[in-house]
């Protein structure tokens, strides 16, 4: 007597984060990672990376071109947990450090094809005016300790001292 193993199917995903437009920044650089289900597992590829720093264009658009490559194969049972991906963009603030411009996230396109996508992207915000004036003057915004949270529904209405503020759509 034997006994049947589950199918599984495999989702491969090919593209690029092509582009971004944040208008009021300059030298930003991106990061991208998964989020899926427990049935799902990562066969082949990178499930994080980071790009170089980009400038913006010089047109009229004044976009930040990354042409960021994203190659991974998933795995799975059934199509629950469908995998996100998340973008983090970051750049420097006016001392110099590090800090988010924005998180977005959206599903990967459930059938085939060629699939262009714009993310809106957000970033966390102080509630309280000592919260934004102490955040101002250590040099240091709110933000996600994982960027994960932003495709995670729970957890993220009540987040103490920090509301989403809606950016330039990128």
């Amino acid at each position: 007597m034997t006994t049947a193993s589950p199918s599984v199917f495999l989702l491969m995903v090919n593209g690029q984060v092509e582009s971004a437009q944040f208008p009021e920044y300059d030298d930003l650089y991106c990061k991208y990672c998964f989020v899926y289900g427990q049935d799902w597992a990562p066969t082949a590829g990178l499930e994080e990376g980071i790009s170089q720093i980009t400038s913006k264009s010089q047109d009229v658009r004044q976009a930040l071109v990354w042409n960021f490559p994203i190659d991974v194969t998933f795995k799975s049972t059934n199509p629950y947990g469908w995998p996100q991906i998340v973008l983090s963009v970051y750049g420097p603030d006016v001392f110099g450090n590090d800090v988010v411009r924005g998180y977005g996230a959206v599903h990967v396109p459930f059938s085939p094809g060629r699939h262009k996508r714009t993310i809106p992207m957000f970033v966390p915000e102080s509630t309280s005016k000592l919260q934004k004036f102490t955040s101002w003057f250590m040099g240091r915004r709110p933000e996600y300790t994982d960027p994960k949270v932003v495709a995670q529904g729970e957890g993220r209405e009540d987040q103490p001292g920090f509301v989403s503020a809606p950016t330039q759509p990128g």
